[in-house]
C-alpha cells in the first residue's frame, strides 16, 4: 500500500512519486503511530511512562487505562476518523485522553487552553468537531462551562469530556467513563479499530502568522517518523527521565518530547503547575535527565534553583530552541538548538557537532529525505551559503497542505511542492556539512514566548474599539519573552483614549487568546508611511526601542 486508503475530504495527501521514494527506501514507517505506541507499552510494560504529582504511571497501567477511555469514546457513538477538540494544561490525564483518542482511531485537534471563542468556534466548525475535551473547572478559567457555551456555537459536538472535573450536567467525567468498562473487552474493541498510516493522525495547528491558526494534517507515520527520528538524533535512552513545562498539546512538546519518550521506553515527567516550587519539587523527587525549555522560562528555572540548588545535578543534556548557547555557558551542561514547525520540517544540533555550530546553528534537518533550500524571499532563485534567504522545505515528515484552505495553499507552496514558512535563515558550511542558523520571519508577527501573534489580526480586533481611527501592532522588545505586544493608535477626533486594561478587556469581548492581548499602548497623530505609501513598520519598532532605552535609563 503506498497511500490512504479513505480519503478525508479537504486533507490534502503526499505525492505519490516522493512518498513511493520515501517507502522504497525504507525511510517512512508503514506502521500508524497508533500500533507503534502500542507496542512500545507492551514491550516497556514494568517501567515507568509517566511521573505525575500524584505518582508514577508505568506504561502497562498507561495502556490499560487508554483502551478503557478508548473503548468508552467509540461506546458513545463516536467512529474513526472523528475530530476531537483538546483544551487542556499539561496533567496525566491530557496524556491519557489523547493517547485513547489514537487508539480509537479518532484525530485529536490540538487547540490550547488559552484558546477562546474566536479561535475555539472557527477551529471547532472548520473540523466538523464532534468531542470537546476540557480539563476541570478548578483553574482560574471554567473551561467546562466555557464547552457547554461553544456548543451552541459549534453545532456538530456531541459531548463534552471532562479530564479531571466531576460530571454535572452536559459534562460527562473521564474517570467514570474509564471505570465502566472492563480492560479485557476494551482490549478487543481497541484491537479493531482500522489502522491506515497513510491517514491523518492529528490535526496541529499553525502559529497563527495569517490570523486565526491553520489546521494541518500530520499523517499517522510521517508524525511518527518525525518522533523516532527525534528520540534517535537527541538520544533519548530508556533510562531518561525527561520534563518539558511547554504544553504538551503544542507540537514542540508533542514531537520533541512527549511521543519520542513514549516511543523509545523513558520517563516523562509532569510538574504540578508552573509555579518555580512545583518544578523544584519535580526535580527533586524525579531527577530529570533531559530538559526542554526555551528562554522565557530560565527565570523560571533560576528560581527553582534557588529552592532546590542541586536540581541540575541529575541533568545530562538540554533541548532549546532559543537559548541553547546561554544554557550551556550558564549551566556548564550540554544543551542543543534546534529549528521546527508544527509543518513539519526540523533541524536539530547533535552530540559531537563542532563547538562553532553549537554556538551559531539550529543544526541541520533530521532526515536524509528533507530538502532544505534558501532562495530569495518572494522568489524560488537560491542564495549562496552565507547569504540570508527566505527557508523552502519539503520532506516524509513535512505537510503537503494545510485542511481544507486551498486560497492558503497556494500561497504557502511552491509549484513543486515546497512549503514556504515565512522563516529567513542563513546556510553556513561547518567541518563539511551545512547547518543552519535562523534569522528572522518574513511575515508580520509578535513572536512572544513560544507564540507567534499575527499583527493584523490584532489590528483588525483593535481597530473595532469605538475611540480607534488606525492603529499598527509591533512587537516590543522584552528581555524574558523576547516580544510583546504594543500597539500604536492613532484616536478618533473628541474620543477618549481607552488605558491598557480596557483596550484588554475589549479583545477579551471578542474572544482573543490573553497571550495576544496589546500590553502597551502609544498614542500618536497619524501612523508613519513609506514613501510608496505603505505603513512603516520599522520607523515604529525604532521608536518603540528608544523609549524603552530612554525608561531603562530614567531607572
Amino acid at each position: 500500500m503506498t497511500g490512504v486508503r479513505e480519503p478525508i475530504p479537504g486533507v490534502v495527501y503526499p505525492d505519490p512519486k516522493r512518498l513511493s521514494q520515501y517507502l522504497d527506501s525504507g525511510e517512512l514507517p508503514q506502521i500508524s503511530l497508533a500500533e507503534a505506541l502500542c507496542a512500545s507499552f507492551k514491550t516497556h510494560a514494568g517501567a515507568t511512562a509517566l511521573h505525575t504529582p500524584d505518582g508514577p504511571v508505568g506504561y502497562a497501567e498507561l495502556d490499560s487505562l487508554t483502551d478503557r477511555f478508548a473503548a468508552a469514546l467509540l461506546g458513545l457513538g463516536l467512529e474513526p476518523l472523528d475530530r476531537v477538540l483538546f483544551q487542556s494544561d499539561n496533567c496525566a490525564e491530557l496524556v491519557y485522553a489523547f493517547v485513547a483518542c489514537l487508539k480509537a482511531g479518532l484525530i485529536p485537534v490540538c487547540t490550547l487552553a488559552a484558546h477562546r471563542e474566536k479561535e475555539i468556534g472557527f477551529l471547532g466548525c472548520h473540523v466538523d468537531a464532534r468531542l470537546h475535551i476540557v480539563q476541570g473547572s478548578g483553574g482560574g478559567f471554567d473551561l467546562e462551562e466555557f464547552a457547554l457555551g461553544m456548543q451552541k456555537e459549534i453545532l456538530t459536538i456531541r459531548h463534552i469530556v471532562s479530564l479531571t472535573g466531576p460530571a454535572r450536567d452536559g459534562v460527562m467525567a473521564m474517570d467514570e467513563l474509564i471505570n465502566g468498562i472492563a480492560a479485557d473487552k476494551a482490549r478487543v474493541e481497541v484491537d479493531e479499530v482500522p489502522r491506515d498510516p497513510f491517514q491523518v493522525g492529528v490535526f496541529q495547528l499553525s502559529g497563527g502568522t495569517t490570523g486565526t491558526p491553520k489546521v494541518i494534517p500530520r499523517m499517522q507515520n510521517d508524525y511518527l517518523l518525525n518522533a523516532l527520528l527525534t528520540s534517535e538524533v537527541l538520544g533519548f535512552r530508556r533510562q531518561d527521565v525527561m520534563f518539558m513545562p511547554m504544553p504538551i498539546i503544542h507540537n514542540a512538546c508533542m514531537i520533541c518530547c512527549l511521543l519520542p519518550t513514549l516511543l523509545s521506553g523513558a520517563s516523562f515527567a509532569i510538574a504540578a503547575d508552573m509555579r518555580p516550587e512545583s518544578w523544584a519539587t519535580l526535580f527533586a523527587q524525579n531527577k530529570p535527565s533531559f530538559l526542554f525549555l526555551i528562554r522565557p522560562l530560565l527565570p523560571r528555572l533560576e528560581a527553582a534553583l534557588e529552592i532546590q540548588p542541586a536540581a541540575l545535578d541529575s541533568i545530562r543534556a538540554f533541548w532549546s530552541a532559543d537559548a541553547a548557547r546561554v544554557i550551556r555557558h550558564k549551566y556548564n551542561k550540554p544543551a542543543y538548538g534546534m529549528f521546527g514547525m508544527a509543518e513539519g520540517m526540523n533541524m536539530y544540533c547533535r552530540e559531537g557537532d563542532p563547538d562553532e555550530a553549537l554556538d551559531w546553528t539550529v543544526g541541520h534537518p533530521l532526515s536524509r529525505f528533507d530538502e532544505a533550500r534558501l532562495v530569495r524571499p518572494g522568489t524560488e532563485e537560491d542564495v549562496d551559503d552565507e547569504e540570508i534567504g527566505e527557508l523552502i522545505c519539503r520532506g516524509p515528515y513535512t505537510l503537503a497542505g494545510y485542511y481544507n484552505a486551498p486560497e492558503r495553499n497556494r500561497e504557502a507552496f511552491t509549484t513543486d511542492g515546497y512549503y514556504k514558512p515565512g522563516d529567513l535563515m542563513v546556510r553556513r558550511k561547518i567541518g563539511g556539512r551545512h547547518y543552519y542558523a535562523f534569522a528572522g520571519r518574513t511575515k508580520d508577527v509578535v513572536d512572544r514566548g513560544s507564540e507567534k501573534i499575527n499583527c493584523e489580526e490584532v489590528e483588525t480586533a483593535v481597530s473595532t474599539h469605538a475611540a480607534v481611527a488606525g492603529c499598527a501592532v509591533i512587537g516590543m522588545p522584552d528581555p524574558v519573552l523576547g516580544e510583546r505586544v504594543c500597539v500604536y493608535i492613532v484616536l478618533r477626533a473628541g474620543k477618549q483614549a481607552p488605558d491598557v486594561p480596557e483596550l484588554q478587556e475589549h479583545l477579551k469581548s471578542l474572544g482573543f487568546a490573553k497571550f495576544k492581548w496589546p500590553e502597551r499602548i502609544e498614542y500618536i497623530e497619524a501612523l508613519p508611511l513609506t514613501k510608496v505609501g505603505k505603513l512603516d513598520k520599522a520607523s515604529l519598532r525604532k521608536d518603540i526601542s528608544l523609549r524603552l532605552e530612554q525608561e531603562s535609563g530614567q531607572e
